[in-house]
């Protein structure tokens, strides 16, 4: 199966002179599930429409826009595998000087709120057609949210589009199932339930749906807080309905998870596994870091304050089969870099209730791990060894992270990892040390990690080899003082750790942190908590190092 047409010479060799649905991305075009618009299109292709990506269109050149000509049923526009604010600017707001989504990493290939940008362009050139957004800028920006960039609150990007639907989520199915309604000549504008899309409403709420407070009342700290607390709590099962701009947003209940054999289709789909040969020359940093990577499940049910995962990629996990992975690692030579997803050790685990509605908890792990989880760390080790054992793989690691206080009670998977799966350095997030920040971070307390560090270098020991721990650490998370970056660095002094990595917060869109950071409120207590300005967490930095 050929690459998705990106140009009239695609479309020639299909012997196509017209598509169903066009898809426009802020990221070149890679033929590999872990980019979302290629697994969008190649799951439409199965579904047996025509279509095509224009990726990375020039938005000051209308010709980019019209290179593939008018879809006969939708515009899907994504602004790519990152938030174009995220991608284009740093925690100081400092413009970046890099896209690892671009070829040759060169910067510059995508404007800043690639997805309003796209969308207006469209609708000027192409009228009536219509024009469908999704992907993680449009699922985290989904109803009134906290832009860190213009330090205000903005309306759904929905309003500010003027799209005729947004897509939330993992989009597989609820995108296939519009494409079949428009098909169906259905009209946009009556497809109103779908779940996973966020639409302007035709009716009121009703008595049962949930009523967030006006997106242009959010501004007003307190509203805001009461909002994200509403929201966070109802999202996963309940309507929601937010007055936007004198209209009703109608924000639909997520779909079901995927099963794994619809994970183990998509995942089988005919993709190339490489770039689009328009790109022949240039390498694209994000498919090089990937490219010997197996993504094995998707969602994740950790509750990190300062992560917008589980609203993205929901709490449920789901993975592929044994036989899917071990398919797909027949294709690699040599060295697999990661068989994992947002945690690795999540793969195959399962809330025994099915996350009921009942359920209030934000985190399956913290405070302690929820009797009702189903964590068996042996089914990621036989299907590990398995793919090891291939006789083409020289190396395999997990390299996507794990979760410490999952697996620190489980000692055969820490001297797995120890002596297997490494490659001389894991990398683990404490995200800090101090009992009252991780509280706010929603982490676990750090003699958690301090425990996982002691099994896993006994085993280290004993195989004599000389992997390394790796921490990973967020300064300047609100509710965070100098105190305790003192305090942080101390502890660091003393268990003699090595630090690569140290982020700044950033507060993205739709995550419980960038409420406590535009409030200035405790999530949970409600009550006052300091926020470093950017010059304070220059200096924590700093501290951290310098030390």
């Amino acid at each position: 199966m050929p690459f998705l047409p990106v140009n009239q010479s695609d479309l020639k060799e299909r012997d196509w002179d017209y598509l169903d649905i066009i898809l426009i991305s802020g990221d070149a075009y890679i033929d590999h599930p872990s980019f979302a618009a290629a697994i969008i299109g190649r799951t439409l292709e199965a579904a047996g429409f025509r279509v095509g990506i224009i990726p990375q269109p020039d938005w000051r050149n209308d010709s980019s826009f019209t290179v593939l000509g008018k879809p006969r049923l939708f515009f899907g526009i994504t602004a790519g595998n990152m938030d174009s604010m995220v991608n284009h600017y740093t925690a100081q707001r400092k413009l970046r000087n890099d896209d690892a989504y671009s070829p040759d990493g060169i910067s510059g290939k995508r404007p800043d709120r690639a997805i309003i940008i796209y969308t207006n362009i469209i609708k000027r050139l192409f009228k009536g057609v219509p024009i469908v957004i999704g992907g993680i800028e449009s699922s985290l920006r989904r109803i009134a949210h906290y832009d860190f960039w213009q330090d205000k609150v903005r309306n759904s990007i929905l309003a500010d589009s003027k799209a005729d639907i947004l897509i939330y989520g993992m989009g597989e199915r609820p995108v296939t199932e519009l494409a079949i309604l428009l098909q169906k000549g259905i009209p946009v504008s009556s497809i109103q339930n779908l779940p996973s899309t966020v639409v302007f409403s035709s009716t009121f709420p009703a008595k049962e749906d949930i009523i967030l407070p006006e997106a242009e009342k959010c501004s007003a700290k307190e509203t805001f807080y009461q909002m994200t607390r509403q929201f966070e709590d109802n999202y996963r099962t309940k309507t929601i309905f937010q007055k936007t701009a004198g209209r009703w947003l109608k924000h639909n209940p997520p779909a079901k998870p995927l099963t794994t054999k619809e994970m183990d289709s998509i995942y089988a789909l005919s993709f190339k596994y490489q770039p689009h040969p328009v790109y022949a020359g240039h390498k694209i940093p994000a498919y090089e870091q990937i490219k010997d990577s197996i993504t094995s499940h998707r969602g994740c049910y950790g509750g990190c304050n300062f992560c917008a995962i589980a609203c993205h990629q929901g709490r449920n996990i789901q993975s592929r089969s044994e036989t899917s992975l071990l398919k797909e690692a027949q294709k690699h030579t040599g060295t697999i870099t990661d068989v994992g997803g947002p945690t690795a050790n999540m793969y195959a685990s399962f809330c025994r209730l099915d996350f009921p509605e009942t359920c209030k908890r934000s985190s399956c792990l913290v405070p302690d791990i929820c009797p009702n989880l189903q964590i068996n760390h042996s089914v990621q080790l036989k299907i590990l060894a398995k793919i090891g054992n291939l006789p083409r793989i020289k190396h395999l690691f997990i390299a996507s992270g794990i979760r410490y206080d999952m697996a620190v009670n489980d000692d055969n998977y820490i001297e797995a990892l120890a002596t297997k799966y490494t490659g001389g350095r894991l990398k683990l997030a404490p995200e800090h040390s101090v009992s009252s920040v991780l509280r706010l971070m929603n982490k676990p307390q750090i003699e958690v990690f301090e425990k996982f560090c002691k099994k896993f270098y006994f085993y280290t020991n004993k195989a004599g080899l000389k992997s390394k721990i790796i921490p990973y650490l967020i300064i300047g998370h609100p509710g965070t003082t100098m105190e305790d970056a003192f305090e942080l660095r101390n502890w660091l002094r003393k268990n003699k750790l090595k630090v690569e990595q140290v982020q700044e917060f950033t507060p993205t869109p739709m995550t419980i942190s960038t409420c406590m950071y535009y409030t200035g409120l405790d999530y949970e207590t409600g009550k006052p908590i300091h926020i470093p300005k950017p010059s304070e967490i220059r200096r924590q930095k700093e501290l951290i190092i310098n030390r």
